[in-house]
């Protein structure tokens, strides 16, 4: 139903400041700042789906016997595929009459320039949700890349983290955390008592990752509540561990006045689309396309494609 008059506050000679409220959480994650690990990338994709074709790692060296010809038999080639989904949003329907905006003095169009900013946070906000509930789940899939740990976030958990690469731990770029165990994490250095370590802490307000970014943000997705008290997820993501390619042909924003109602309406209304994709793995076409969070959050839905768990997206650890 569009609003009306009656959902907005009509002051007599006050300033009207355009502003809206937010739903305040850390953005700041794409490319650069997550040291490319987070990948936000434009590209037109038609389908459902985006497959990408490779050739799968093969045990080629063995024992030889240099006394004999004894027949071998061949090894085959295999291919597989890398599958990324593609995941459809609307923005709105939203309506509000044309007299609410005249009794506020307004001209109609700022609705759709406020409603244009609100659209950019909150689309930014549904691509960085989206990547690290995907991410997370493909990587909690693999036992091996989920090593365990108990208590809160110190810097032996993210060690064990690491180690869950083995000699490739050098190619985890940076790491994602709510920010409930990132704290956690500045009072573990505080408490080592080590003077370079709690000096900075104290004195900067940083703590020491291991000489890589860390990106705080308070995403659901980071947060499992399945065993009713929550525990947080963990991230140390390699390059490219996770894309977000937004369809930009696939974007539509519409802007007009209707009609034939008691009032005269503005409404506003817009869809686009993007496809998300996790290093290593495959969404399972079988599990259907356009999937809800829910799917994306059912770790069988994400297959591993690359052999070798050192070359998928990283590791998780579930902490306090």
């Amino acid at each position: 139903m569009p609003g009306t008059l009656a959902q907005f506050k009509i002051y007599d000679e006050q300033y009207y400041g355009g502003m809206f409220e937010a739903v305040y959480q850390n953005i700041n994650a794409f490319n650069a700042a997550s040291a490319g690990s987070i990948v936000l990338t434009a590209r037109d994709i038609l389908g459902e789906f985006a497959k990408e074709s490779f050739i799968k790692d093969l045990d080629m060296v063995s024992w030889r016997d240099p006394s004999v010809v004894t027949a071998i038999p061949d090894t085959p080639m295999v291919q597989d595929e890398f599958v990324t989904v593609k995941l459809n949003r609307r923005l709105g329907p939203i309506a509000q009459t044309l007299d609410s905006w005249k009794k506020i003095n307004q001209d109609p169009l700022v609705m759709s320039y406020i409603l244009g900013q609100m659209a950019g946070d909150r689309k930014t906000k549904d691509y960085l949700n989206t990547a690290l509930l995907g991410v997370s789940t493909a990587l909690s899939s693999v036992a091996a890349l989920k090593p365990a740990v108990t208590g809160v976030l110190t810097h032996t958990n993210l060690v064990t983290l690491m180690s869950a690469l083995g000699d490739q731990s050098a190619s985890i770029a940076a790491f994602v955390t709510h920010s409930k165990p990132y704290f956690d994490l500045l009072k573990d250095a505080i408490a080592e008592k080590v003077v370079e370590v709690a000096g900075t802490v104290i004195y900067t307000g940083n703590v020491a990752t291991f000489n890589r970014p860390t990106i705080v943000t308070d995403s659901p997705a980071l947060i499992d509540s399945t065993g009713g008290t929550p525990k947080y997820k963990v991230l140390g993501l390699v390059s490219r561990a996770v894309t977000v390619e937004d369809n930009s042909d696939a974007e539509t924003v519409a802007f007009e006045m209707v009609t034939g109602l008691e009032n005269l309406v503005y409404r506003y209304q817009g869809e686009y689309a993007f496809n998300l994709g996790v290093r290593g793995f495959a969404w399972d076409t079988t599990a259907g396309p356009n999937p809800v969070d829910s799917a994306i959050a059912m770790g069988a839905n994400w297959r591993q494609a690359a052999t070798d768990i050192k070359a998928l997206a990283g590791a998780v650890i579930s902490v306090d």
